[in-house]
């Protein structure tokens, strides 16, 4: 095995453990914590793709902006001290048939469908960037009207509403 595959299996191994830990795990808090990992483990892995650009969007948005969004709501929600139920074998057991059965769908869709390579432009991150504050510059004022929007939102909802 060479340098690269090393990096590569260890980058997967960090990815699918975050996953698994945001899956299994019983305490909220603590599948926060494996989503990020799992986050951040996807961002390793577009830096080994050449795709710096989404690996920096992956982390700020994903694992900055989401992932804090949810610690935040998960702080916020209902005690921490409140007994969890057990996990129901059949449950657990219908939930695995179920997952294995999109999975493979999903490979099966994925090994049928015909990718056309299409040329790119300027992919460098100065390149994105120039192309979003230019050509696109009105759907990412747009998209940042409706972030707005939704944090407001977010606002509205989790403040104290006051009793009369």
């Amino acid at each position: 095995m060479t340098a690269a595959n090393v990096i590569f299996c260890g980058i997967v191994i960090v990815t699918l453990t975050g996953a698994f830990l945001a899956v299994w795990l019983k305490n909220v808090f603590y599948n926060a914590l494996g989503l990020i990992l799992c986050l951040f483990g996807v961002a390793a892995l577009f830096i080994y793709l050449d795709a710096e650009f989404l690996a920096v969007v992956e982390v700020i948005i994903y694992v900055g902006a989401i992932s804090i969004a949810i610690i935040f709501a998960i702080m916020l929600s209902r005690p921490w001290f409140t007994q969890h139920s057990r996990r129901d074998p059949a449950k657990l057991s219908r939930a695995l048939i179920s997952a294995t059965l999109l999975f493979a769908g999903l490979v099966g869709v994925l090994r049928e469908t015909h990718f056309p390579s299409v040329e790119s432009g300027d992919v460098s991150i100065a390149g994105i960037g120039k192309s979003l504050l230019t050509t696109y510059a009105l759907p990412f004022e747009a998209v940042s009207l409706v972030l707005l929007v939704a944090i407001i939102g977010a606002l509205v909802i989790s403040s104290p509403k006051e009793r009369s």
